[in-house]
């Protein structure tokens, strides 16, 4: 069924958060093209909102195509070590500040964020592996004892940026 027309400046009409929409539809595309998850897993869906949060919140996030500065702003804003959670908190805020914000756009981008901060995923405790073999060790190194196979639950933020990143520099 059609939703009624309404005619005039002020709405009313259906509103669509192509912005949102834009956002995680370039998210896909890039982890898609990096081949490094099955879509159907919880890991990939944290890694496209991720990514569909970062091209949501950098300015110029609605492009026709993703020319490569876009990629390599995309590639500063997930690398490891920026303080990504925070910019992501301060961009949601200043736009809920903002009169007339993007409604939907901004409840659905909401939402993505509630859930990667709310969902624990299980993944590779990388701090129990050990020092990279590029760094000398303090002594005898068992690799069973490291823990190799140790897992930690960490917030889906924590899995899906890297991922993100990661299917950045595959692009």
């Amino acid at each position: 069924m059609r939703p009624e027309r309404h005619d005039g400046s002020s709405g009313g009409g259906l509103l669509i958060p192509m912005a949102w929409m834009y956002a995680e539809y370039i998210a896909d595309e890039l982890l898609r093209t990096g081949e490094l998850m099955e879509p159907a897993t919880l890991e990939y869906r944290a890694g496209r909102d991720a990514l569909a949060l970062t091209v949501f919140l950098s300015d110029g996030a609605v492009a026709e195509t993703l020319p490569a500065t876009r990629v390599d702003e995309l590639r500063l804003l997930t690398a490891y070590g920026t303080p990504w959670r925070g910019w992501v908190c301060e961009r949601l805020d200043a736009l809920e500040a903002v009169p007339g914000a993007p409604g939907p756009d901004l409840a659905l981008a909401r939402a993505a964020w509630r859930w990667l901060e709310d969902t624990e995923l299980l993944a590779a405790d990388l701090d129990a592996i050990g020092p990279p073999p590029w760094e000398p060790a303090d002594g005898p190194q068992d690799p069973e004892a490291q823990g190799a196979a140790a897992q930690v639950w960490t917030p889906a933020w924590q899995l899906g940026l890297p991922l993100g990143h990661l299917s950045i520099h595959l692009y």
